[in-house]
């Protein structure tokens, strides 16, 4: 997950307020503003991914599942996710993934700084 150093800051990707967006369109790449990643993408309905872009993970310090190249998993050893993959309604997912892109169903899906630390003040 993002890499936060300062306390606040962390309390404030825990409770959305770096900022959120919702996806209810298939077939529509969603991307993050600049310095942002998206650390935690809801399910407001069973939802399949055509796209869940892990951000590469930097010197082994995290990596989240993807759909595609290095993105399975951390540590190599999962599958990749699908769009025979479904993702229930309610369920939570966290993680850093710098593109989304659905097959079915609704998200919302809520920034966090990017694995830059953000200094304490």
């Amino acid at each position: 997950m993002a890499r936060l150093t300062n306390p606040g800051n962390a309390n404030k990707m825990a409770f959305g307020q770096y900022g959120s967006t919702h996806l209810d369109t298939t077939g529509q790449d969603l991307t993050c503003p600049s310095g942002l990643v998206f650390v935690a993408i809801t399910m407001l309905e069973d939802v399949t991914f055509t796209q869940l872009e892990a951000v590469e993970a930097t010197n082994r310090l995290g990596g989240s599942f993807g759909t595609d190249g290095l993105d399975a998993d951390y540590d190599g050893q999962g599958d990749f996710v699908t769009t025979s993959t479904t993702f229930p309604k309610g369920l939570t997912i966290y993680g850093e993934w710098d593109t989304i892109d659905i097959a079915s169903g609704k998200i919302i899906a809520y920034w966090g700084p990017s694995t830059s630390p953000q200094q304490t003040a």
